[in-house]
């Protein structure tokens, strides 16, 4: 399928991700209809912070990933759905898991319906690689068995069965794309990287961490973006769910001891309890096997962990972009 000039819908558009596809979908020339979670501040999130030359080129819809009548008009039209709306962070799952059901589960469960309904061309839904939690061997393939480690994991696993089951039953054409961790600008301040580079660019010495031994796959939020869009061009994807992933493993102690030789090289680590996953919650490897989207498309990761490290590092100098974070408050 030829995406270019079609007309698409990304869900969570306000988001980190979703909002640098949104951007990437527009330079391509797709028609782009964003789906932005209602506010009465009528903020767009980091869609607020695209040029205005991109902006004008995007529809705005504002709604709820949880209301099926609202998910169902928003996708009228389309040809394409990039299903990204979630709920995402690990310690506030522990807080709130009903929410996730609710969100991650139903929410997935009502673009089906819709896609289903509306004879949708392609839905793209957004998986995660928490879902295979720690690796029982590496690097891990889309043959990895699932262990759902935390009620976010156990919620994106739902919704992914949930999404086969669509496209076993009624051949609903589904991708389903598994980033491993992204980062990159506008990653929101529950995650470690910005977590370091905020509290680093505050002048802190003392930096507030979780565990350092755990390692991650760690993904620039361009290759991410870069993947979704092959992958939902790529026909033989359609009934299947694929990595994308670097195939490289980084401690979370070696990225912050990057960041702070690059930062402030007299910065110390301290461990925050509050970060602490429960032992039998934590993830404590993850790495991906990206031979499925290698051979499905013509994906390749183009940033290394310390170039894209870097460009991280210079959006957060802005004080535009650094001001929106709090770095002194710990974001579950």
């Amino acid at each position: 399928m030829n995406i270019q000039n079609a007309s698409v819908l990304v869900t969570g558009a306000d988001g980190f991700i979703g909002s640098h596809l949104v951007e990437a979908l527009v330079m391509r020339g797709c028609r782009v209809r964003a789906f932005v979670f209602y506010n009465s501040f009528n903020s767009l999130g980091w869609l607020d912070t695209l040029p205005k030359e991109v902006l004008e080129k995007v529809e705005i819809f504002s709604g709820d990933i949880r209301d099926p009548n609202g998910v169902r008009v928003s996708m009228t039209g389309c040809d394409v759905v990039f299903h990204l709306a979630a709920l995402i962070a690990i310690p506030f799952s522990y807080h709130s898991p009903d929410s996730y059901v609710d969100t991650n589960i139903k929410g997935t469960l009502n673009v089906l319906q819709a896609a289903r309904e509306l004879g949708t061309q392609r839905v793209i839904v957004t998986s995660t690689s928490e879902v295979y939690g720690t690796a029982q061997y590496a690097p891990i393939d889309e043959k990895h068995p699932f262990q759902g480690q935390s009620p976010y994991s156990a919620t994106k696993i739902g919704a992914d069965r949930l999404a086969e089951s669509f496209y076993r039953s009624f051949n609903t054409p589904v991708v389903i794309v598994r980033p491993f961790n992204t980062y990159g600008p506008r990653q929101s301040a529950r995650a470690v990287i910005p977590t370091l580079i905020t509290q680093l660019l505050a002048g802190q010495t003392q930096l507030r961490v979780g565990s350092l031994t755990p390692t991650r796959d760690f993904n620039y939020v361009a290759d991410t973006v870069a993947g979704f869009i092959e992958l939902a061009s790529a026909d033989e994807a359609v009934g299947q769910e694929i990595n994308i992933a670097t195939g490289i493993e980084h401690s979370i102690g070696d990225v912050a001891s990057f960041l702070i030789s690059e930062l402030n090289p007299s910065a110390t680590l301290l461990t925050d309890e509050q970060r602490l996953r429960p032992e039998a919650s934590e993830v404590f490897r993850l790495i991906g096997d990206n031979t499925l989207i290698k051979n499905l498309t013509s994906w390749r990761p183009r940033f290394d962990l310390y170039a894209g490290l870097r460009d991280t590092i210079e959006w957060f100098r802005d004080e535009r972009n650094l001001s929106r974070y709090k770095p002194n408050q710990y974001n579950i």
